[in-house]
Protein backbone atom coordinates (compact mmCIF):
# COMPACT_ATOMS: atom_id res chain seq x y z
CA UNK A 1 0.00 0.00 0.00
CA UNK A 2 1.52 3.34 -1.02
CA UNK A 3 1.41 6.59 0.93
CA UNK A 4 -0.70 8.17 -1.82
CA UNK A 5 -3.36 5.51 -1.41
CA UNK A 6 -3.40 5.82 2.34
CA UNK A 7 -3.71 9.60 2.67
CA UNK A 8 -6.14 12.30 1.66
CA UNK A 9 -5.42 16.01 1.91
CA UNK A 10 -7.35 17.71 4.73
CA UNK A 11 -8.59 21.25 5.25
CA UNK A 12 -11.54 23.07 6.77
CA UNK A 13 -14.89 22.98 5.06
CA UNK A 14 -16.15 26.17 3.48
CA UNK A 15 -18.61 27.86 5.86
CA UNK A 16 -22.22 27.77 4.73
CA UNK A 17 -21.50 25.35 1.87
CA UNK A 18 -21.90 22.05 3.76
CA UNK A 19 -24.64 19.66 2.71
CA UNK A 20 -25.91 16.37 4.08
CA UNK A 21 -24.18 14.68 1.13
CA UNK A 22 -20.87 16.20 2.26
CA UNK A 23 -21.32 14.68 5.71
CA UNK A 24 -22.19 11.31 4.21
CA UNK A 25 -19.06 11.44 2.04
CA UNK A 26 -16.91 12.29 5.07
CA UNK A 27 -18.40 9.36 6.98
CA UNK A 28 -17.67 7.09 4.03
CA UNK A 29 -14.07 8.34 4.00
CA UNK A 30 -13.80 7.80 7.77
CA UNK A 31 -14.94 4.18 7.44
CA UNK A 32 -12.54 3.67 4.54
CA UNK A 33 -9.60 4.93 6.59
CA UNK A 34 -10.60 2.75 9.54
CA UNK A 35 -10.68 -0.29 7.23
CA UNK A 36 -7.20 0.59 5.91
CA UNK A 37 -5.85 0.98 9.45
CA UNK A 38 -7.24 -2.44 10.36
CA UNK A 39 -5.72 -3.96 7.22
CA UNK A 40 -2.28 -2.68 8.24
CA UNK A 41 -2.72 -3.99 11.78
CA UNK A 42 -3.54 -7.36 10.21
CA UNK A 43 -0.18 -7.19 8.41
CA UNK A 44 1.60 -6.67 11.74
CA UNK A 45 -0.39 -9.50 13.30
CA UNK A 46 0.76 -11.81 10.49
CA UNK A 47 4.38 -11.01 11.37
CA UNK A 48 4.63 -12.97 14.61
CA UNK A 49 2.03 -10.68 16.21
CA UNK A 50 4.47 -7.77 16.22
CA UNK A 51 2.86 -4.45 17.10
CA UNK A 52 3.74 -0.78 16.68
CA UNK A 53 6.50 -0.63 19.32
CA UNK A 54 8.25 -4.00 19.45
CA UNK A 55 11.94 -3.82 18.47
CA UNK A 56 12.97 -4.97 15.01
CA UNK A 57 16.41 -6.16 16.15
CA UNK A 58 17.35 -9.23 18.19
CA UNK A 59 19.12 -9.32 21.54
CA UNK A 60 22.46 -8.94 19.82
CA UNK A 61 21.37 -5.85 17.85
CA UNK A 62 20.99 -7.55 14.47
CA UNK A 63 17.85 -7.13 12.28
CA UNK A 64 15.31 -9.75 13.11
CA UNK A 65 15.20 -12.60 10.61
CA UNK A 66 11.88 -14.06 11.75
CA UNK A 67 9.76 -11.18 10.32
CA UNK A 68 9.53 -9.29 7.04
CA UNK A 69 11.08 -6.00 8.13
CA UNK A 70 9.98 -4.11 5.01
CA UNK A 71 6.30 -5.12 5.52
CA UNK A 72 6.45 -4.25 9.21
CA UNK A 73 8.02 -0.83 8.64
CA UNK A 74 5.60 -0.07 5.79
CA UNK A 75 2.57 -1.14 7.83
CA UNK A 76 3.68 0.93 10.83
CA UNK A 77 4.27 3.98 8.65
CA UNK A 78 0.88 3.58 6.96
CA UNK A 79 -0.90 3.24 10.32
CA UNK A 80 0.66 6.49 11.62
CA UNK A 81 -0.31 8.36 8.42
CA UNK A 82 -3.83 6.90 8.38
CA UNK A 83 -4.38 7.77 12.03
CA UNK A 84 -3.50 11.39 11.22
CA UNK A 85 -5.92 11.26 8.26
CA UNK A 86 -8.57 9.77 10.53
CA UNK A 87 -8.13 12.59 13.04
CA UNK A 88 -8.43 15.20 10.25
CA UNK A 89 -11.57 13.60 8.83
CA UNK A 90 -13.17 13.41 12.28
CA UNK A 91 -12.46 17.14 12.70
CA UNK A 92 -14.14 17.81 9.35
CA UNK A 93 -17.15 15.71 10.36
CA UNK A 94 -17.45 17.71 13.58
CA UNK A 95 -17.22 21.02 11.69
CA UNK A 96 -19.75 19.87 9.08
CA UNK A 97 -22.26 18.75 11.69
CA UNK A 98 -21.80 22.03 13.56
CA UNK A 99 -22.43 24.04 10.38
CA UNK A 100 -25.51 22.00 9.49
CA UNK A 101 -26.88 22.44 13.00
CA UNK A 102 -26.19 26.19 12.97
CA UNK A 103 -27.79 26.57 9.55
CA UNK A 104 -30.87 24.64 10.70
CA UNK A 105 -31.16 26.93 13.73
CA UNK A 106 -30.87 29.99 11.46
CA UNK A 107 -33.53 28.59 9.13
CA UNK A 108 -35.84 27.84 12.05
CA UNK A 109 -35.32 31.35 13.43
CA UNK A 110 -35.98 32.85 9.97
CA UNK A 111 -39.11 30.73 9.47
CA UNK A 112 -40.37 31.69 12.92
CA UNK A 113 -39.71 35.40 12.26
CA UNK A 114 -41.55 35.19 8.92
CA UNK A 115 -44.45 33.34 10.57
CA UNK A 116 -44.67 35.98 13.28
CA UNK A 117 -44.52 38.74 10.68
CA UNK A 118 -47.27 37.07 8.67
CA UNK A 119 -49.37 36.59 11.79
CA UNK A 120 -48.92 40.25 12.75
CA UNK A 121 -49.78 41.33 9.22
CA UNK A 122 -52.88 39.10 9.26
CA UNK A 123 -53.86 40.44 12.68
CA UNK A 124 -53.36 44.01 11.48
CA UNK A 125 -55.45 43.27 8.40
CA UNK A 126 -58.22 41.85 10.55
CA UNK A 127 -57.98 44.82 12.87
CA UNK A 128 -58.32 47.19 9.93
CA UNK A 129 -61.18 45.18 8.44
CA UNK A 130 -63.01 45.16 11.75
CA UNK A 131 -62.31 48.82 12.52
CA UNK A 132 -65.30 51.10 12.53
CA UNK A 133 -65.75 52.73 9.10
CA UNK A 134 -66.80 56.34 8.73
CA UNK A 135 -70.33 56.96 7.55
CA UNK A 136 -71.02 58.92 4.35
CA UNK A 137 -74.25 60.49 5.72
CA UNK A 138 -75.83 61.23 9.10
CA UNK A 139 -79.49 61.11 10.06
CA UNK A 140 -80.59 64.45 11.58
CA UNK A 141 -84.32 63.86 12.11
CA UNK A 142 -86.92 61.07 11.72
CA UNK A 143 -90.70 61.23 11.63
CA UNK A 144 -92.47 58.98 14.16
CA UNK A 145 -94.29 56.06 12.51
CA UNK A 146 -92.33 56.40 9.28
CA UNK A 147 -90.62 53.49 7.47
CA UNK A 148 -87.27 54.79 8.75
CA UNK A 149 -88.54 54.82 12.33
CA UNK A 150 -90.07 51.36 11.94
CA UNK A 151 -86.74 50.03 10.63
CA UNK A 152 -85.02 51.26 13.80
CA UNK A 153 -83.09 54.20 12.43
CA UNK A 154 -82.25 56.87 14.99
CA UNK A 155 -81.09 60.47 14.94
CA UNK A 156 -77.29 60.78 14.61
CA UNK A 157 -76.96 57.33 13.03
CA UNK A 158 -74.09 57.40 10.50
CA UNK A 159 -74.98 55.59 7.27
CA UNK A 160 -72.19 53.35 5.94
CA UNK A 161 -74.34 51.20 3.68
CA UNK A 162 -77.74 51.86 2.13
CA UNK A 163 -78.83 49.16 -0.30
CA UNK A 164 -76.26 49.18 -3.11
CA UNK A 165 -74.72 52.46 -1.93
CA UNK A 166 -71.69 52.26 0.32
CA UNK A 167 -68.67 54.32 1.35
CA UNK A 168 -66.83 53.28 -1.81
CA UNK A 169 -69.38 54.40 -4.41
CA UNK A 170 -71.26 57.18 -2.62
CA UNK A 171 -71.06 60.62 -4.24
CA UNK A 172 -74.16 62.61 -3.31
CA UNK A 173 -77.48 62.09 -1.51
CA UNK A 174 -78.98 61.68 -4.98
CA UNK A 175 -77.43 58.18 -4.99
CA UNK A 176 -79.65 57.22 -2.04
CA UNK A 177 -82.71 58.87 -3.57
CA UNK A 178 -82.24 56.78 -6.71
CA UNK A 179 -82.05 53.56 -4.69
CA UNK A 180 -85.17 54.50 -2.72
CA UNK A 181 -87.18 55.28 -5.87
CA UNK A 182 -86.32 51.89 -7.38
CA UNK A 183 -86.90 49.94 -4.17
CA UNK A 184 -90.43 50.85 -3.12
CA UNK A 185 -91.87 47.91 -1.20
CA UNK A 186 -88.55 46.07 -1.22
CA UNK A 187 -86.35 45.37 1.77
CA UNK A 188 -83.06 47.25 1.78
CA UNK A 189 -80.02 46.39 3.83
CA UNK A 190 -78.92 49.40 5.85
CA UNK A 191 -75.80 49.49 8.03
CA UNK A 192 -75.25 52.33 10.46
CA UNK A 193 -72.69 53.33 13.07
CA UNK A 194 -74.35 54.21 16.35
CA UNK A 195 -72.18 55.36 19.25
CA UNK A 196 -69.18 53.63 17.70
CA UNK A 197 -70.90 50.29 17.04
CA UNK A 198 -72.22 48.77 13.81
CA UNK A 199 -75.92 48.03 13.49
CA UNK A 200 -77.55 46.12 10.64
CA UNK A 201 -81.11 47.20 9.81
CA UNK A 202 -83.78 46.27 7.24
CA UNK A 203 -85.61 49.23 5.72
CA UNK A 204 -88.58 48.95 3.34
CA UNK A 205 -89.30 52.20 1.45
CA UNK A 206 -93.10 52.49 1.66
CA UNK A 207 -95.77 55.11 1.06
CA UNK A 208 -97.14 56.18 4.39
CA UNK A 209 -99.12 59.05 5.87
CA UNK A 210 -96.16 61.42 5.72
CA UNK A 211 -94.01 62.73 2.92
CA UNK A 212 -91.73 60.52 0.84
CA UNK A 213 -90.96 56.81 1.20
CA UNK A 214 -88.64 56.96 4.19
CA UNK A 215 -89.74 59.55 6.71
CA UNK A 216 -86.27 60.87 7.38
CA UNK A 217 -86.97 64.57 7.32
CA UNK A 218 -83.32 65.52 7.23
CA UNK A 219 -79.93 63.90 6.77
CA UNK A 220 -76.63 65.38 5.78
CA UNK A 221 -73.29 64.26 4.39
CA UNK A 222 -69.88 65.85 4.89
CA UNK A 223 -68.71 65.32 1.31
CA UNK A 224 -71.80 66.72 -0.41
Amino acid sequence: MSDGQARQSGGSLQAGAVTVSDVQELMRRKEEIEAQIQANYDVLESQKGIGMNEPLVDSEGYPRSDVDLYQVRTARHNIICLQNDHKAVMKQVEEALHQLHARDKQKQAKDMAEAQKEAMSHKLGESMSYSTPRGFAKVKSISPGSPASTAGLQVDDEIVEFGSVNTQNFHTLHNISTVVQHSEGKSLNVMVIRRGEKHQLRLVPTRWAGKGLLGMLKWVCDSC
